[in-house]
């Protein structure tokens, strides 16, 4: 590989970097979404205080509980449940697409280790992994099994947070 190729790869600092970009980008278009001067955290407008809608995370959620579980799909709009073992080949391959859904769409992402939390994956109904179930409006929209291209996790969050 040339050098001139090289240097477009993103080091460490340049990913930081990116990932902060796309932060600031997602807090301004929450703000505009919101409108009227109302603030990120949601403490101001009608919105306030009903649990639907809250800002939506950059980074997976770690779930530890079917509370827990029941929690963040009560307070987001869309959530894309990850069930997964740190052991799992094709859960390892699947992390960086995971983590980008976190910071780049519209879905909060929740984290289920399967290995410590039985009671949470057998309610999802888990029986191979990874298995990712995505819940609109709190209830369960879609279901992947096995390994999943990024585009197409888009596309079924882009689907349902329309």
């Amino acid at each position: 590989m040339s050098d001139a190729a090289d240097a477009d790869e993103p080091t460490g600092d340049d990913a930081k970097t990116e990932r902060e970009r796309i932060r600031e980008r997602k807090r301004r278009e929450l703000e505009a979404r919101l409108g009227d001067g109302e603030a990120v955290d949601g403490s101001a407008g009608p919105d306030a205080g009903d649990g639907r809608g809250a800002a939506t995370p950059s980074e997976p959620i770690h779930v530890n509980g079917t509370d827990e579980l029941r929690r963040a799909v009560d307070e987001h709009d869309v959530v894309l449940v990850d069930c997964y073992a740190d052991w799992c080949g094709p859960c390892q391959m699947m992390e960086p697409a995971i983590e980008a859904l976190a910071a780049e769409t519209d879905a909060a992402v929740a984290k289920v280790d399967v290995d410590a939390n039985q009671a949470v994956a057998q309610q999802l109904g888990a029986r191979s992994i990874p298995t990712l179930v995505l819940y609109a409006d709190g209830e369960a929209v879609d279901r992947f099994v096995g390994a999943q291209d990024r585009a197409t996790l888009e596309s079924a969050i882009a689907e349902h947070a329309a």
